[in-house]
């Protein structure tokens, strides 16, 4: 029994790649990113025009015309996988468990930090605000009680 595979070495678990012609070549594209598939699509608008349309269809029904690059969505899920994949040794497998969850917790408090900071500028600028508007108030009424003051004279 003979199946037709690849395997892409570049890839961090080299896996085979399995399927009919068509999936191979999506891959090959997504690997190289939204800029192989536009030039895909204008080489098959000047040699073969259905072809050109046909690619330019597929572009706009899956979505890789208005997105990123088409490798990021790949390379983002294999990291992921590979990061929550056992390793099949308990201990580190613990250490990166333990270090793992010690890096959220200084990204949630760095998060938490950065929130007080800015609410305290938010406090500064607006007691800032509050100041300049009642030294504005106060020679505004100044200056109105000189002008009434002025008229009552004469």
């Amino acid at each position: 029994m003979t199946t037709s595979s690849t395997i892409d070495y570049s890839a961090p678990d080299a896996q085979p790649v399995r399927g009919n012609w068509f999936r191979r070549a999506e891959g090959w594209l997504d690997d190289r990113g939204k800029g192989a598939w536009i030039a895909a699509m204008v080489l098959g608008f000047i040699f073969v025009w259905p072809v050109g349309l046909a690619l330019l269809a597929y572009m706009i029904w899956s979505k890789r015309m208005f997105t990123g690059t088409c490798a990021s969505k790949r390379t983002h899920t294999s990291t992921l996988r590979t990061t929550m994949r056992s390793s099949g040794n308990a201990a580190f497998d613990a250490y990166k468990a333990e270090t793992l969850r010690r890096l959220e917790d200084e990204q949630h408090s760095f998060e938490e930090f950065l929130k007080r900071l800015r609410e305290a500028k938010d406090k500064a600028e607006f007691d800032q605000f509050m100041e300049d508007r009642a030294a504005r108030t106060e020679s505004g009424a100044a200056t109105s009680a000189d002008r009434d003051g002025d008229d009552t004279r004469a």
